[in-house]
């Protein structure tokens, strides 16, 4: 069972990442390079290129969650990694870029330390199996915070927000949606038989508004980025920001951990992130877009 789930996760990471390069290349072919707009957005959902990219990343998140239930998580979080590599040949092949030195040690970092990170996390983690209301009413107020944040952002700077920042707000509320889809999912398997009676309105109102929010952002990062940054961004801030839910507020942290295990996972967190920040300012296509505004701004390109 262990094999079947293995190649579910690795099929799940190709259709993740030519989903992503899909979507990529429809918004940036409707929106020049510009941020996205709302009438764009419903122009995209015609958009048969767009829309198989949409089929793809969700056949791609299906095969990846029933890899996650079949198999260790240990197992099978980091090959979600492989879709970035992924995405990054297939993006570089159709833009007829060449990928250069620093893209490549970027993306080493985010592989690299995001796959360090959930394998230590496994060990030193243990499953919660019972959520508190207290527990659960203090994420999704995290949550709204981390909302109404981005959300502020979102309309205050539209026309001056980075793919990075775009991909940083997407990745936690992902990570906060994940976590929030668990736990409702455990509310629905409650043996008391109440189903839907466990679900609080609250969580389901939490998930929609995140999930909304971060679909656009991603789109957005499109617009203003490569796909293989939009896919960096969430294969590593979406698992690092679940599991830190699960460790300071679920309480899923074993308590015999050493202070060294802890200091090797904020070193493998800081090592990825730092390989997003470098993979968005030295990918070929971001420096290609930084030199075509100077030289239509009259600007010189050194």
């Amino acid at each position: 069972m262990v094999w079947v789930a293995v190649g579910l996760a690795v099929l799940g990471a190709f259709c993740l990442a030519l989903g992503a390069q899909r979507q990529g290349s429809a918004v940036k072919a409707d929106t020049g390079g510009l941020a996205l707009s709302s009438n764009g957005f419903l122009r995209l959902l015609r958009n048969p290129r767009w829309m198989f990219g949409l089929l793809l990343l969700c056949t791609g998140m299906a095969m990846n969650a029933v890899a996650l239930v079949s198999a260790p998580l240990t197992v099978i979080q980091p090959i979600g990694a492989i879709a970035l590599v992924i995405t990054t040949v297939i993006n570089a092949r159709d833009q007829d870029l060449t990928i250069n030195r620093a893209t490549a040690v970027s993306i080493g970092a985010c592989v690299t330390g995001s796959a360090l990170f959930v394998l230590l996390a496994v060990n030193v983690t243990q499953e919660s199996h019972h959520v508190s209301p207290e527990d659960e009413l203090t994420i999704v107020l995290l949550l709204a915070l981390a909302v109404g944040l981005f959300g502020t952002l979102a309309v205050m700077f539209k026309h001056r927000m980075n793919a990075f920042v775009y991909i940083l707000g997407a990745g936690i509320l992902f990570g906060f949606v994940a976590v929030l889809t668990r736990i409702i999912g455990k509310h629905l398997l409650d043996p008391n038989g109440l189903f839907l009676l466990n679900v609080q309105w609250y969580s389901v109102v939490a998930i929609i508004a995140a999930g909304g929010l971060g679909s656009w952002f991603v789109q957005s990062a499109y617009s203003t980025g490569p796909p293989d940054l939009v896919i960096a961004g969430l294969t590593v801030v979406d698992p690092m920001v679940g599991i830190a839910i699960g460790i300071i507020i679920l309480g899923e942290l074993r308590p015999d951990v050493h202070a060294v295990m802890a200091i090797a996972m904020g070193t493998a967190a800081c090592l990825a992130i730092v390989g997003v920040i470098a993979l968005s300012r030295h990918h070929p296509e971001v420096t290609k877009r930084k030199k075509d505004a100077r030289k239509a701004a009259g600007k010189p390109s050194h």
